[in-house]
Order: C-alpha cells, then sequence, then structure tokens
C-alpha cells in the first residue's frame, strides 16, 4: 500500500484545542508541510503569540519560543540575529499582531528583520471572549461593539498587508484564505514563498491568511467559511502586495 497522505513530520501527534471550524489547525499543518519540503526541520525555530495559538509549541514538532502578547517579532529579530542561520519564523493572530503589537511588527517590517510571519486574521479576539479587534469589520458584531463597529466611534479595520508592503525593508507580503479548497493550496504556495524569501536573504517575509471563527462569530463552520467569502474578502482582498524578484526561483 502507497501512502499518499500522513501527519508532517514538522507536526507532533497531540489533539489539538482549537474549536470546531477553526482553520489554525489547516494553517499549522501547511506551515509544517512547507517547513518538511524545504527540509528545514532541524535548522527553524518558530515563535508562539498569545491568543488562540498560544499553544502552537505542544502541535510544532521543531524549536519553539513563547513570546508576551504582541512581542513575536522583537523575539523573532533577537533569535535570527543571534542565530542568522536558522530559519526563523512568528505565528500571530490579528489581536497579537495589529493591537499590542503594532508597533513590533511594523518596526521589523521597516528593518527588513529576515524573518516571516505568519498572521492569522479573524476579525476577533478569539481567546478571551470575542472582542473587537483592529481587523473587526464596519457593522461586525462582537461583545465589545454588540451594535456593530462604528467607524465613527472606533475607526476603521486594519489593513495589515496593505500597510507592510509600502515599507522599504518589506521584500515579500501577501494575503491568502483557507476557506476552501482552492484557497488553501494558493495558501501554503505564499506560504513557501514566504520562507524562500527568508532563504534569500530578501528581508522581511508577511503571510496574512484570513481565517475563521465560528464560535464568536456565532455560526457553524459551514456558515463561517461563507461569511469570510462574503464579508472579509471584499474588504481584505486576496492576492500578492510585495514580492521580490525571483524569489524560489
Amino acid at each position: 500500500m502507497i501512502t499518499i497522505y500522513e501527519r508532517p513530520q514538522s507536526l507532533t501527534a497531540n489533539t489539538m484545542h482549537y474549536c470546531p471550524g477553526c482553520t489554525h489547525g489547516i494553517i499549522h499543518r501547511l506551515v509544517a508541510e512547507v517547513i518538511d519540503e524545504l527540509d528545514l526541520r532541524e535548522d527553524t525555530v518558530g515563535v508562539c503569540p498569545v491568543g488562540c495559538s498560544v499553544l502552537a509549541y505542544n502541535y510544532f514538532n521543531l524549536d519553539m519560543q513563547q513570546a508576551a502578547h504582541g512581542r513575536a517579532p522583537a523575539v523573532a529579530t533577537g533569535i535570527k540575529r543571534v542565530h542568522p542561520a536558522k530559519v526563523v519564523f512568528a505565528y500571530q493572530g490579528d489581536g497579537d499582531l495589529a493591537s499590542i503589537g503594532a508597533a513590533e511588527i511594523v518596526h521589523a517590517a521597516a528593518r527588513g528583520e529576515k524573518i516571516s510571519v505568519i498572521f492569522v486574521n479573524n476579525a476577533i479576539y478569539g481567546m478571551t471572549g470575542g472582542q473587537m479587534a483592529p481587523t473587526t469589520l464596519i457593522g461586525q458584531e462582537t461583545t465589545t461593539s454588540p451594535n456593530g463597529r462604528d467607524a465613527a466611534v472606533q475607526g476603521y479595520p486594519i489593513r495589515v498587508a496593505e500597510m507592510l508592503a509600502t515599507l522599504e525593508g518589506s521584500a515579500y507580503i501577501s494575503r491568502v484564505s483557507v476557506h476552501n479548497n482552492v484557497n488553501v493550496i494558493k495558501a501554503k504556495a505564499a506560504i513557501k514563498k514566504a520562507f524562500q524569501t527568508q532563504l534569500e536573504g530578501k528581508g522581511f517575509s508577511l503571510v496574512e491568511i484570513l481565517s475563521t471563527c465560528p464560535t464568536n462569530w456565532g455560526l457553524t463552520p459551514l456558515e463561517a467559511a461563507k461569511w469570510l467569502e462574503n464579508n472579509m474578502i471584499p474588504y481584505y482582498p486576496l492576492g500578492e502586495f510585495k514580492a521580490a524578484k525571483e524569489v524560489g526561483s
């Protein structure tokens, strides 16, 4: 019998704690597959955030470091500068990266730190009870915006990928989604390109991944995938916003 699908070596066999329909598990697998395919498992260091994926160190079969809330880019910078031959990635959610960690991610990109960031955007604070996040859409109801986000009161959602693409130090910035099979394949390709950008010393790379949060959105997993497609993608368009020439060629 030929095995055509198995757990990546860069993932542990631990059962994940994520809610049904949450796409963190899919994203973990994509990152692990890319690391395996590039034969980087023994040379990679990951940095975990604070948020739903705070326990990512239990799932990645790699050297992992826990960071304080929002500080993953700063921790990753320190690791990469001390161990420049290592491949270093940070894994962050929208509350972690775009709120308390906004300064860290902006300045890491501005400095052109040779790290890769996996940015999971589900437009809400997941672990702490469904509060409004920097990426929450206008009109979206959360526990802290029960009548929907009002631009006149809470401002507008931050488009992180577009913002970081304007900085000189960023080399590869893209936005993908994992709400269906076609986009999962595209997401994996973007993650691989981010890692290749680092391997080639091009500069800072980030992949923003649109993700679902059925529990805090109050939807079934299938409804959540459709909600992402109909509501998030129009505001957060998919695609590459900056790409270094000849990456991965």
